[in-house]
């Protein structure tokens, strides 16, 4: 009989009851604008920016709407403006480039590595083109930091990093957003924690934090930011930057704060199941996985494998047959983008050159969530699953050959 999957690949695990108690308070006392207080309270929201800047080692946090706002008050705080060039990864989600473009500044693509991370050599030779490169992690992957920060250091290049997809992640035990003059992440309901939209800035800049702080609609009230800067930081700035309103509201800061002290525990749930996954396809003919570099500590919420130079009828079929049987893989190679699978050249706001290289990865790359609702089982499951399909495909290629 033909094993079929049936789970969901969309479906999160509950709000701990801690979050959710948490919850029922504010909406009882109905204070969910961060700024509205009882005398003496401290906001959920003030509290979240504290707890979690301390977790990841920063002066300073900032809890905002969405990841994609993190990112764009982190490009206004350091400086962009339109026309300017930014940096950033040609394998990436539309947010990012997104977020360049919504100022008025132009995205210049870097190469992706057979390793999913970003071309460091293509890097490298664009270095003297811009001035901020808008780093992202992209489903987990992390490039070589130590060599990403000396080429970027070398070129007085700022680095912000996206870290949407590796809160709780490390190179050689630095944390993900910790290199970078900022680090932004997202809460949207599939990323490492859950407030269905949301998102943090992190940062050691004094300056840059009260920009952003000023920008996220913050109306004065700078001394109800505990993981702020001290208020003389404020002094000059404040009447040169703009309020574009982001701010997080205590609602969403509740439900964030219980989830943000279970993270390492999840941590190691997701990477449990990435490794039964990636046991299961090992040897797979045809099918290259992605190996995961001695330096990084990663946080696997999803996982991705190569279809290396396979022709587009054939990554359809293996898709198609997938499916069938319960299995969804995302296809980062369609000529056309679907759901949240679109590619540099798909994003027609922004000017790109030919990237050949870069073009043949992102043809071959296939990618699935892996939420912590799937057991170990289920995981072992969809990789006999794959690696069956798969195999079917390659082998009927062979015969014709």
């Amino acid at each position: 009989m033909t094993e079929r999957f049936t789970g969901s690949f969309t479906q999160q695990e509950p709000i701990p009851e801690e979050g959710i108690m948490a919850a029922l308070t504010v909406l009882r006392h109905g204070r969910l604008h961060r700024y509205n207080t009882a005398p003496g309270e401290i906001a959920e929201t003030a509290l979240l920016e504290e707890e979690f800047a301390a977790q990841m080692g920063a002066k300073y946090c900032l809890a905002v709407a969405s990841g994609g706002y993190a990112m764009t008050t982190a490009l206004r705080a350091c400086g962009v403006k339109a026309g300017d060039p930014v940096l950033t990864n040609a394998f990436t989600l539309a947010p990012v480039p997104g977020a360049i473009a919504s100022l008025g500044a132009v995205p210049v693509y870097v190469g992706v590595t057979e390793g999913l991370v970003i071309d460091l050599d293509d890097l490298a030779t664009k270095a003297g083109q811009a001035k901020v490169l808008l780093l992202s992690h992209m489903r987990g992957h992390i490039a070589d930091m130590d060599r990403l920060m000396a080429i970027c250091d070398a070129a007085g290049i700022s680095v912000i990093e996206d870290c949407a997809h590796t809160m709780g992640a490390n190179w050689r035990g630095i944390p993900s957003g910790r290199f970078g003059r900022f680090g932004c992440y997202s809460t949207q309901t599939y990323k490492h924690v859950n407030s269905g939209e949301g998102g943090f800035l992190i940062s050691d800049d004094a300056e840059g934090m009260a920009r952003a702080i000023i920008l996220s609609g913050s109306y004065m009230l700078y001394e109800r930011h505990r993981a702020g800067p001290p208020p003389e930081t404020f002094a000059k700035i404040k009447y040169e930057t703009p309020n574009v309103s982001g701010r997080m509201d205590n609602l969403r800061a509740a439900i964030l704060r219980p989830q943000l002290r279970l993270l390492s525990e999840q941590a190691g749930k997701w990477n449990a199941r990435y490794r039964v996954v990636e046991a299961g396809l090992r040897d797979t003919p045809g099918l290259r996985l992605v190996d995961r570099p001695e330096g990084e500590g990663f946080v696997a919420s999803s996982f991705q494998f190569l279809l290396l130079d396979w022709s587009e009828d054939k990554v359809r079929e293996v898709v198609a047959r997938c499916a069938a049987r319960g299995v969804e893989l995302k296809w980062f190679g369609a000529p056309e983008p679907v759901a949240f699978t679109s590619r540099y050249d798909s994003w027609r706001y922004a000017p790109h050159a030919p990237m050949p290289a870069t073009d043949r990865v992102l043809a071959g790359i296939l990618d699935m969530r892996l939420p912590l609702t799937f057991s170990l089982d289920d995981c072992a499951l969809i990789a006999r699953i794959i690696r069956a399909e798969v195999s079917v495909v390659w082998q009927a290629a062979a015969a014709v050959k």
